[in-house]
């Protein structure tokens, strides 16, 4: 047998993590980085946070897992509160990101079906998105390397470049259900939707009687110093998803919605064995707990600034490799010159700094620390992205 135990999906490294310690990795052969990657923007309260970890043990002492054929005091008391930090009236619980997209778009679709427009099911996408790979999130993208393979998709999508509202604006027509946009691009670049384009986006829907759905999987939860990142552009969506950081390494993802968007979710339309068990739910309890301090989303900001400063200094020292930065609070990328694979980059600041980052589209390379960073982390991550710039030899850009 050649094949790997673990299906060959992954490009895996040689780092190893056996252990996590607040805003650090350890490998197994007790090598320590720091970790500005944070699970791809999911570890937002780092690692092993007390309050997490003690929610989590107490839970599965007590009750890990029920059917959702009955009652969820548990489920209702998250949902709650996490509604009151949003636009939604309701949310559907699911173990990931991508299930929460799933459930939007057949929110979506479910809301015409029941207003009586069963032929309005196309959503309007943007390119260079990424919505997860389950085929209906891979439909919603026109990226081959994830679609390559699996034709046929899931048909009624309609793909527009990623900040064009006059693009967006000519899809619409007699089948269109409504937009499924990131607000932030995470891994298609970390380009933020500029303000005329998102609040564009949310005029056209109503002018149109259309439903925009606001993809928050990484730029959400605090992530962009305010606890949505449609806060920055002064507009509500009607159907929203989140993941990552709302669980914080727990397998935990939502699908808010608006009563209105969700009238067609009735009894037997959707469903899910394991969202929004018991043992998931307390996870969600203690994020939200730690995230409802006082100042919480404030010292993201302004660590997100300090951040963002540090990197400004630092790539005028280095415009060989650095062009520009990109993003939001802590969600940063910075664009490498094309002379660069910022792949490239990424492994040498992992191999030989113990730096971790993640890359992304559009030669960039993303940095997503956990939101409890501290002064001390950002100056630490400077220093070694500051080595690493110094010793890195590029290879040629294919």
């Amino acid at each position: 047998m050649t094949i790997t135990p673990l299906m060959p999906v992954y490009p895996r490294c040689g780092v190893r993590p056996v252990r996590g310690e607040g805003c650090y990795l350890i490998g197994e052969r007790g090598e320590r980085y720091l970790d500005f990657a944070a699970g791809i923007a999911v570890n937002a309260l780092g690692h092993g946070h007390p309050h997490l970890v003690q929610a989590i043990a107490d839970q599965a002492a007590t009750l890990m897992h029920v059917s959702n054929l009955y009652g969820s005091p548990q489920g209702e008391a998250l949902a709650e509160r996490l509604l009151k930090h949003s636009f939604a009236d309701t949310v559907f619980f699911t173990n990931s990101g991508v299930e929460a997209i799933e459930c939007a778009i057949k929110t979506a679709r479910r809301y015409h079906y029941a207003n009586g427009n069963p032929q309005r099911h196309k959503l309007i996408t943007f390119k260079n998105a990424f919505h997860g790979r389950s085929l209906g999130a891979i439909s919603a993208t026109d990226q081959g390397k994830m679609r390559d393979g699996f034709e046929p998709l899931l048909p009624g999508f309609d793909y527009v470049p990623f900040n064009d509202l006059e693009g967006a604006l000519a899809k619409i027509d007699d089948e269109t259900a409504g937009f499924l946009v990131e607000t932030i691009q995470g891994e298609g670049g970390m380009t933020a939707g500029t303000v005329e384009f998102i609040q564009g986006l949310r005029k056209a829907a109503d002018e149109h009687g259309l439903l925009l759905i606001l993809d928050e999987i990484q730029c959400g939860y605090g992530r962009t110093g305010k606890m949505w990142a449609y806060e920055h552009y002064g507009i509500t969506p009607d159907i929203m998803t989140s993941a990552k950081g709302i669980g914080a390494g727990f397998p935990l993802g939502a699908c808010l919605a608006t009563e209105e968007a969700a009238k067609g979710m009735v009894a037997g339309t959707h469903g899910s064995t394991y969202g929004g068990n018991p043992l998931a739910m307390a996870a969600g309890m203690a994020v939200l707990d730690v995230m409802e301090e006082p100042g919480f989303l404030e010292h993201v900001t302004r660590m997100g600034e300090r951040l963002r400063q540090a990197f400004e200094q630092l790539i005028p020292n280095h415009d060989h490799l650095f062009e520009e930065i990109r993003g939001k609070g802590l969600m940063l990328g910075i664009k490498m010159k094309d002379s660069v694979v910022s792949r490239d980059f990424v492994a040498h600041l992992r191999d030989h700094h113990g730096l971790l980052t993640v890359a992304a589209g559009e030669n960039v390379f993303r940095v997503l620390p956990p939101l409890v960073i501290d002064e001390s982390h950002i100056a630490e991550a400077v220093d070694k992205l500051s080595a690493g710039a110094r010793s890195f030899a590029p290879a040629t850009a294919n």
